[in-house]
């Protein structure tokens, strides 16, 4: 679907807006770019008149040093302000791109890992990474260079105007056509622009996702399939790419045309007063003569006519970098405003809801230990449990707990258990009733809450660091005893001991260099050093022996926790209840009074 120009004029004044607490270097920018003009307009002057000199003056090379000598410092001074523009533009740039990543950053760790999962990494990357980096051109180059296009051309038409106003009107008349042309060219090109970021995700998390599963697809022996589709997507990123540049390259075409033509029309009034057919044009400023077209008249437009459409030809250059940047800001845009509406609405429930509330847990401060805080009960009343398109995943579902509880949650694949962990992370919204210690969950401050909680998953997430940073992650200020005693408690010593680097060997990117049993393992430490009020286990020993998992004691790490976990045979004396999850209701299939003081009560 193509963008309408309601939506591309939107787009285009939320990217200006972006740059507004960049005035003033904007500003800048556009000043050494002005100066810049100035000295092209010496420069231009200090040379007609060398030649004119030389040529008809027949003065001796000598006598024009001083001009020469004036020209080389004048070129000096434009290198200088040409690389100060060059600085504070990139800068100009980098720090919105920075601003606007940040932003999206902020918003996603708001979200939750469960709205991550929705969409592959390699969207993500593109989202965060090549659109955001796709606005650098546009705030580096188009936008300053906007109000350069308009100055600099009237600063030489005025420069040019008194000494041949022949000249200067040919150069005044011909303007237009370049960015009237440009933009004809440039229509549809957010649209291509936008195809190809779409193109691009699609390529990255597909080529992701296969190259993740290389195993899978060799075993089964459809290494040539996912090669044709890789094949087939790698085509239609080329095809896009290239409608890009080919819209780039006319766009260039066309503007190199017009100033040809522009350029050669001045060439041609001038070669045909030389000769005699022109009779008009000179002006009272000319130096040399009030009544004939000069040399240095010549020289003087010539040599600045390039530069009088140079402006509007870079302009023309970067006129793609609007089109990138537009489509870049659609995603962008749509992404922040969607989700923001999402997080503004959770926090204005939570504000009305506090003022009208005599327990402000969230009041405590985020810093405060989780010792400040006693988790008592957990209680759901009519739970249903949604997506962040506020889609229905699990529920309703009513039950409640009371601490002590240790509690293992078994269902099939799907029926809503992650979902329900998710819920008490505070990184899916719900509706219905879900209080802590008789305070509704959306009302707590979630740093504050998920401070209080310590969660190890079937396939937990290590960092491309050492197995020591890993740990410690939770806890950096652990004392080598302490942390010593934790690797002990997650039976590490005999894995830590035949690696080669001992705790500082490297894990490597997504812990490639141990085995899966050995993560969990790694995970199952880092959780043991952060003191917390629930522990939640997704399947935490699902790659572990039997004899390892009695030797954990994973239930020593927190008082009160809820197990995901498919191994009850083995070990239900370890848990205070067990509980079945299944077409939206939750069944108890035992208690043991006897692991705790029968902490539990279920709500029908």
């Amino acid at each position: 679907m193509s963008l309408d120009k309601k939506r591309q004029t939107y787009l285009l004044h939320w990217l200006k807006q972006q740059a507004k607490t960049h005035k003033t270097a904007l500003r800048y920018s556009v000043l050494t770019g002005f100066i810049s003009a100035i000295i092209i307009i010496l420069q231009a002057a200090l040379l007609a008149i060398t030649l004119h000199k030389l040529i008809i003056e027949q003065v001796t090379l000598p006598a024009t040093l001083p001009y020469v000598i004036a020209f080389i410092v004048m070129f000096l001074l434009r290198a200088l302000f040409t690389y100060l523009r060059t600085k504070i533009n990139f800068a100009i740039g980098s720090h919105i791109r920075q601003t606007i990543r940040k932003q999206l950053l902020t918003l996603l760790e708001k979200l939750g890992p469960a709205y991550l999962n929705q969409k592959t990494t390699g969207a993500w990357s593109t989202l965060l990474i090549e659109q955001v980096d796709n606005l650098q051109d546009f705030y580096a180059h188009y936008l300053p260079q906007m109000r350069l296009a308009t100055l600099v051309p009237i600063l030489i038409f005025f420069a040019i105007l008194p000494v041949n106003w022949a000249a200067a009107l040919i150069l005044l008349a011909t303007a237009p056509l370049i960015p009237l042309f440009m933009i004809l060219v440039g229509m549809g090109a957010a649209d291509v622009n936008r195809y190809n970021f779409k193109a691009l995700a699609l390529l990255s998390g597909h080529f992701l996702d296969r190259l993740k599963g290389l195993k899978t697809i060799r075993l089964f022996d459809q290494g040539k399939q996912q090669t044709i589709e890789i094949t087939q997507a790698s085509e239609d990123f080329r095809r896009r790419t290239m409608q890009v540049l080919k819209m780039a390259f006319l766009s260039s075409a066309v503007l190199e045309f017009f100033t040809s033509i522009s350029i050669a029309v001045v060439a041609a009034y001038f070669g045909f007063s030389y000769l005699g057919e022109f009779h008009f044009g000179a002006a009272f400023l000319d130096t040399y003569s009030n009544t004939t077209i000069t040399l240095f008249a010549g020289f003087f437009s010539l040599i600045l006519a390039p530069e009088f459409f140079q402006p509007l030809r870079d302009l023309g250059t970067y006129y793609h970098a609007k089109a990138e940047a537009i489509a870049a800001a659609d995603n962008i845009d749509t992404f922040l405003t969607q989700n923001e509406q999402v997080i503004h609405a959770r926090s204005t429930y939570q504000e009305k809801t506090l003022q009208s509330s005599d327990h402000a847990i969230d009041s405590a401060p985020v810093d405060q230990s989780s010792s400040s805080f006693i988790l008592h009960s957990i209680v759901a009343e009519n739970l249903v449990v949604l997506s962040s398109e506020q889609q229905s995943l699990v529920g309703p579902l009513s039950f409640g707990l009371q601490a002590p509880f240790n509690l293992a949650l078994i269902g099939t694949s799907g029926a809503g258990k992650s979902s329900l962990f998710n819920v008490l992370l505070g990184f899916l919204p719900y509706q219905g009733s879900l209080k802590i210690n008789d305070i509704e969950l959306r009302n707590l401050n979630p740093t504050y809450w998920q401070q209080q909680i310590s969660w190890i998953g079937q396939n937990p997430y290590l960092l491309n660091a050492s197995i020591r940073d890993n740990i410690l992650l939770s806890k950096p200020d652990t004392n080598p005893e302490e942390l010593n005693c934790v690797i002990a408690k997650a039976q590490l010593n005999e894995v830590i001991e035949k690696l080669p680097q001992g705790l500082d060997t490297q894990v490597g990117e997504n812990a490639v260099r141990l085995s899966v049993g050995q993560a969990q393992r790694v995970a199952i430490a880092r959780a043991m050093l952060k003191p917390c009020q629930l522990l939640l286990l997704d399947e935490p020993t699902a790659s572990l022996d039997k004899q390892t998992i009695h030797q954990l004691h994973l239930h020593d790490i927190a008082t009160n926790s809820i197990t995901i976990t498919h191994q009850l045979e083995d070990n239900l004396q370890g848990f205070s209840a067990v509980w079945q999850l299944n077409n939206n209701q939750i069944t108890v299939l035992s208690t043991n009074p006897t692991s705790q003081n029968h902490p539990l009560r279920k709500d029908d």
